[in-house]
């Protein structure tokens, strides 16, 4: 059973959450030169990636500095604004400071945030955006991008990673519907529509400002990364059913 998101008003006066937002204030940076960070490089010496959250505040940022070292300061500056909206510090602010970052700078953070961050970044705009289709668009791009990591945890417990195609299997597929649950059936790999017809229906949203070029983002990495996406591809052999944007880029 899935428990119940604590309100707002419980959120405000849990100790818990006090002790997360403690000092908070001066993480908070008013009127940041976008510019001159993105040209800034963070020197933290070498970079290890954070796994989880830490109650203190400044221990969690210094763990972030860290996890950007060698990168660009304004990608640190994003994940920075991230944990405080996460954590409420001047929410407002926090919030307005988000908005125009992605404003100002969409294409320069699509480029170079990797995908955990670039879900992140969904996930803020699912939470908080001012638009109902920017909130609808970030759940859309946190939605792909989390059922394509559970499908790849999945394989990787079950150690399927190793696993080849079966050819007897994909050839059977081209003529016998192989039925999965509820009325769906195994994609027909090679020569299916469906994932084709699913991007057109996309197409329109990845148009759709900052937030659109986040979903774009995430869903063309998707088809370069190591994912069922990628693997189908492989298999793929129709161009006009294809689904994957040899334009986009890869990083």
């Amino acid at each position: 059973m899935v428990t119940r998101r604590k309100s707002r008003f419980e959120r405000f006066f849990s100790l818990n959450q006090h002790r997360k937002r403690w000092g908070g204030r001066r993480h908070v940076v008013a009127d940041p030169d976008l510019a001159a960070m993105r040209g800034r490089i963070v020197n933290a010496g070498e970079a290890v990636q954070t796994r989880g959250s830490v109650k203190s505040l400044d221990r969690h940022l210094a763990n972030l500095r860290s996890e950007f070292s060698g990168q660009s300061e304004l990608l640190l500056h994003h994940a920075t604004l991230i944990v405080l909206i996460r954590r409420e510090v001047r929410l407002t602010e926090s919030l307005a400071a988000f908005a125009a970052l992605w404003s100002q700078e969409a294409e320069f953070l699509c480029r170079n945030l990797n995908l955990r961050w670039l879900i992140s970044a969904a996930d803020t705009f699912a939470d908080h955006g001012t638009d109902p289709q920017d909130r609808a668009i970030g759940m859309m791009a946190s939605m792909l991008a989390n059922t394509v990591k559970i499908a790849e945890s999945d394989r990787y417990i079950h150690g399927a990673e190793a696993l080849a195609p079966l050819p007897d299997r994909i050839e059977k597929l081209q003529t016998d519907l192989v039925p999965l649950f509820e009325g769906t059936s195994v994609f027909t790999v090679g020569t299916d529509d469906t994932l084709r017809n699913m991007y057109w229906r996309l197409e329109p949203f990845f148009a759709a400002g900052a937030v659109g070029l986040i979903l774009k983002t995430i869903y063309d990495r998707m088809q370069v990364n190591d994912t069922a996406f990628a693997r189908l591809r492989a298999l793929h052999h129709r161009d006009r059913t294809g689904w994957w944007d040899d334009t986009a880029g890869t990083s």
